[in-house]
C-alpha cells in the first residue's frame, strides 16, 4: 500500500514537471480542425418548408418541383408532378389551400417540418390535417422529399382521393319578373319549324296563325321567312320554342300540318323566345378550356353555366350548391376513409324587377329599330322594362334544341350585334337632351336665370370664323316656312330646343374661367361613369372637361367628346322628375330560397343629389313639360303627344352620328302621382333614325300607354296596325308645326 501511494506522488511530480517545458517540445495544431456540429452553423430549414407551401397556396407547380430533391426529381417528371397535383386539386375541388407550420426540427443534413394544411373544397367544405415534410440538405440549401403525405397523411403510398358527386346536383333555379311570372325556367320544351319542300301550299294561312299564336311572332314577318327560303330538299326554316305545356292541348291539330317540325327537349328555357334577353343572359355548356376550372367548383362537365346577365352574375345562386363525399382509397380499390361529406344545398330563385308585359310590349315597340330603351320606377331606380334592339333568342345556346345552329348562326353573323346589350353598354352622343344639363350648368353658375334670354336666330356666329346653324334653319330649307325662334327665356330655349341659346351658355362659361363648370355638372348627374347597377354589365360613358372652345361649344348640346349610355340618361330624367335624387337602378329586386324565404332583399338606394336648388329644378321641369304641352304650341314634341291624357315631361333629342341619319333621342318622365301606379322615367335612343321628336318620342309615348293604360293608344305615324315594323324609309316624314310667329327684337 505504502509503495502504490509513492509511485502515485512520483506521477503528479513528473506531470508538473511537463507543464514547464519549453515551447518547442509542444504538440503541434492541425492545420483542419475537427468541427463539432452545432445547430447554429446548419441554415434554417422554416424558409424553405415555408416557401414550397406558400407555392402551393398559389398553385405554382413549377416553383415547387424546383425545390425538390435530386432523388425526388429523379423519381418524378415535371409533367407528371404538375398533372399529380392538377388531378388531386379537380378531385377535391380545391378553391383555397392555407397552412400553419407548427415546429421545425433539424439534423446536421435533414430536416423535419410539421405543418396543419387547411384544404377547402366547393363540395365539403374545409379539411384540416397535420402532417409533415421530410427535407434534405443539398449543396447547403434544404430541398423537400416529395410524397402525397405533403398533401395529406392518409395518402400512403398506393391511396388516392375519390369524391363522390353522383347524386348531389340541385336544379338550376327559375328567373322571375316583380309580379312572380317565370322568365326562364328549367322545364319540358319543343322546337318548332319547317322543312320548306314538305309544307303543303293549302295549309299555309291556317298553319302560319298557328305558329304565330305560338310563338309570338307575326304572320307576315314569317310568310316573309318562308317565302325567301329556298325549296330545294332538306331546307329547314326555324321558327323558336314553345313549352310542352302550351303546345300540348295543338298537338292533335298540329300533327296534321304537313312540313312541320316539332322537336321536345329539356331544358331551360327562355319564354317567348326571350323576355329581356339581355338582361337575363343564357346558359351555354362549358368549353373544353373551362372544364378543369368548373370541375374545381363541382360542376360536372356536361353542365351550362351562366354566359351573360343575370344567368352570370348569379351563378352562385341559381346553381346551387352540390355536395359530395371525399374518400380516401387504397391501392386495391376500397376505400380507407371518409375524409368529408357535405349535402347538396338547393339553389335560390331570382326575382327581378322587371314587369313581363310591359318588357314585352317595349320589345314590340322597337321592332325593326336598332337602339335602346330603359324604363325605371321614377322614385325608386327599379328597372321595369330594358330592351336592346335587336334582341336574340337565348335558347339558341342550348345545343339540344333542334333549332341551336341554325338561331346562333344567325346571331353569331349577323353584323348588328344583337348580343350587345345597347342599354347599358351602347355609348352615344346624347344631343338636345344634354341641354338639360346645359341648363342647369347655366343656372349653377349664376351668370343666367331663368328669366335670361337669348335671340335665338337662324345662325351662331360667335365664335370667329365659325358659324352654326340652328335646326329652324335646316327646317326652313326643307319646307320654306320655319322661322327662327326669336327671344327666348332659358326655359323657354330648352323648351323650343335652341341650339344658338345653349352655344352661347357652354361658350360665355368657358371663357369666363368657368372652364369646368358644364362637364362636372354632367359628371354631377352621372355621366361618364358607371351607374353601378347590379346584375348586367355596364359601360361608362364619357364625360371629359372641355379642352378648347371648339369643345365647350359641342358639349353645350351633348356633342363632340359627349358619350352616354341610355341608363344613364334615364338616371337622371328620373332625378330630375323625383325632386333631385340619383338612385342606383335596381334590376334584382331579392334572391329566394327554399319555401320562399328571403335570403337577399335588394332596396332602393340613393347615390347623391342633383347640385340644384329647388327653384331652379321646378325650372328645368316646366321647361320639360312645355317640350310637350306648350301652350301656343311650340314644343319640340307637343304633335306627338296630342290626346295624351297622361301627365308627361321631356325633352327631343337629335345627335349627329358620323352618318347621314342622325340619332334620335327622347327621355323624360310621368307626373301622374297614382299610388297604383308609381310614375316612370324612361329613355329612349334609336340608332341612325332622324329626328329625336319624329321617331324616338312616339316609342316613348306608347310606353307610358302601355304602363298606364295595358295596351298601345295611338299608332305610330308610319304604322298601319299596332306593331307593324318600321321600315327606315317611310313615305312620309312630318316636322313639327311651328307656324305661329315668336316675339322678335330688332
Amino acid at each position: 500500500m505504502k509503495f502504490l501511494v509513492g509511485l502515485l506522488l512520483v506521477c503528479l511530480v513528473a506531470l508538473a514537471g511537463c507543464a514547464q517545458l519549453p515551447a518547442f517540445f509542444e504538440t503541434p495544431t492541425p492545420a483542419t480542425p475537427t468541427t463539432v456540429w452545432s445547430a447554429e452553423a446548419v441554415p434554417d430549414a422554416a424558409p424553405a418548408a415555408r416557401a414550397y407551401l406558400d407555392a402551393w397556396k398559389v398553385e405554382d407547380y413549377p416553383a415547387m418541383y424546383n425545390m425538390l430533391t435530386s432523388l425526388s426529381r429523379s423519381a418524378i417528371a415535371l409533367e407528371d408532378f404538375i398533372q399529380h397535383y392538377r388531378s388531386v386539386a379537380v378531385e377535391a375541388n380545391l378553391t383555397t389551400i392555407d397552412y400553419e407550420i407548427l415546429s421545425v426540427l433539424v439534423n446536421p443534413d435533414t430536416a423535419q417540418a410539421r405543418y396543419r394544411v387547411h384544404l377547402n373544397s366547393a363540395l365539403v367544405g374545409e379539411i384540416v390535417r397535420e402532417t409533415l415534410m421530410d427535407l434534405r440538405l443539398e449543396k447547403d440549401e434544404w430541398r423537400v422529399q416529395w410524397n402525397d403525405t405533403l398533401i395529406l397523411p392518409e395518402l400512403v403510398p398506393g391511396n388516392y382521393l375519390l369524391m363522390d358527386r353522383s347524386s348531389y346536383v340541385p336544379s338550376r333555379a327559375n328567373i322571375y319578373d316583380i309580379h312572380g311570372k317565370a322568365l326562364v325556367a328549367q322545364t319540358d320544351a319543343t322546337a318548332l319549324g319547317l322543312y320548306v319542300d314538305q309544307v303543303n301550299p293549302t295549309q299555309v294561312e291556317a298553319l302560319f296563325a298557328q305558329l304565330a299564336d305560338l310563338t309570338g311572332k307575326r304572320v307576315d314577318t314569317m310568310m316573309e321567312m318562308y317565302r325567301n327560303t329556298p325549296r330545294g330538299a332538306g331546307w329547314y326554316l326555324p321558327f323558336g320554342e314553345v313549352s310542352s305545356e302550351v303546345l300540348e292541348n295543338r298537338l292533335d291539330l298540329l300533327t296534321g300540318f304537313s312540313g312541320l317540325e316539332m322537336r321536345p327537349y329539356k331544358a331551360r328555357y327562355y319564354f317567348e323566345s326571350g323576355i329581356a334577353p339581355h338582361v337575363l343572359g343564357y346558359v351555354g355548356v362549358i368549353q373544353p378550356d373551362e372544364v378543369e376550372y368548373y370541375q374545381r367548383l363541382g360542376y360536372r362537365q356536361d353542365e351550362r353555366v351562366g354566359r351573360s346577365g343575370l344567368e352570370k352574375w348569379g351563378e352562385t345562386y341559381l346553381a346551387g350548391k352540390r355536395g359530395g363525399a371525399l374518400y380516401v382509397f387504397n391501392a386495391q380499390g376500397r376505400p380507407v376513409t371518409l375524409l368529408a361529406e357535405t349535402p347538396a344545398q338547393p339553389s335560390y330563385d331570382l326575382y327581378t324587377t322587371l314587369d313581363r308585359d310591359l318588357q314585352a310590349g317595349a320589345q314590340l315597340a322597337m321592332t325593326g329599330f336598332r337602339g335602346a330603351l330603359v324604363v325605371l320606377e321614377r322614385d325608386s331606380g327599379r328597372v321595369l322594362a330594358m330592351v336592346s334592339s335587336p334582341g336574340f333568342d337565348p335558347n339558341a345556346f342550348e345545343p339540344i334544341n333542334y333549332n341551336s345552329s341554325s338561331l346562333l348562326a344567325e346571331i353569331l353573323n349577323d353584323p348588328q350585334r344583337p348580343l350587345l346589350n345597347r342599354a347599358t353598354q351602347g355609348q352615344y352622343p346624347l344631343g338636345s337632351v344634354f341641354k338639360i344639363v346645359t341648363m342647369a350648368a347655366g343656372l349653377y353658375s349664376g351668370r343666367y336665370t331663368s328669366e335670361s334670354t337669348y335671340q335665338c336666330g337662324y345662325l351662331f356666329e360667335e365664335l370667329p370664323g365659325v358659324q352654326l346653324h340652328d335646326w329652324t334653319y335646316d327646317y326652313f330649307l326643307r319646307d320654306g316656312r320655319t322661322i327662327p325662334s326669336g327671344l327666348l327665356t332659358l326655359p323657354e330655349g330648352l323648351m323650343r330646343s335652341c341650339n344658338p341659346w345653349f352655344w352661347h351658355i357652354g361658350l360665355s362659361l368657358y371663357n369666363q374661367g368657368m372652364e369646368t363648370t358644364l362637364s362636372s355638372m354632367a359628371r354631377s348627374f352621372g355621366l361618364g361613369q358607371p351607374t353601378g347597377i347590379e346584375g348586367v354589365e355596364e359601360l361608362p360613358g364619357q364625360m371629359p372637361d372641355p379642352e378648347n372652345v371648339i369643345d365647350a361649344v359641342n358639349m353645350a348640346i351633348g356633342q363632340g367628346p359627349v358619350l352616354v349610355t341610355p341608363l344613364q340618361v334615364a338616371r337622371f330624367a328620373a332625378a330630375i322628375g323625383n325632386g333631385g335624387i340619383l338612385y342606383q337602378p335596381q334590376i334584382i329586386e331579392r334572391i329566394d330560397g327554399p319555401g320562399g324565404q328571403p335570403l337577399r332583399q335588394f332596396e332602393p338606394r340613393s347615390m347623391g343629389e342633383l347640385p340644384l336648388s329647388a327653384a331652379d329644378l321646378q325650372s328645368i321641369q316646366q321647361a320639360m313639360v312645355g317640350v310637350i304641352r306648350n301652350e301656343r304650341p311650340r314644343g319640340t314634341a307637343w304633335h306627338r303627344f296630342t290626346g295624351l291624357d297622361i301627365a308627361v315631361a321631356g325633352k327631343t333629342g337629335t345627335a349627329q352620328s358620323g352618318r347621314e341619319q342622325p340619332h334620335a333621342w327622347f327621355a323624360g318622365y310621368t307626373l301622374q302621382g297614382r299610388e297604383d301606379k308609381p310614375d316612370i322615367a324612361i329613355a329612349v335612343v334609336l340608332e341612325y333614325a332622324g329626328e329625336g321628336s319624329d321617331y324616338a318620342a312616339p316609342i316613348f309615348r306608347r310606353i307610358v300607354e302601355l304602363y298606364f293604360i295595358g295596351q298601345p293608344q295611338k299608332l305610330y305615324w308610319w304604322e298601319t296596325a299596332f306593331n307593324v315594323p318600321f321600315t327606315p324609309t317611310p313615305q312620309v316624314t312630318p316636322t313639327p308645326v311651328i307656324e305661329l310667329t315668336p316675339t322678335l327684337t330688332p
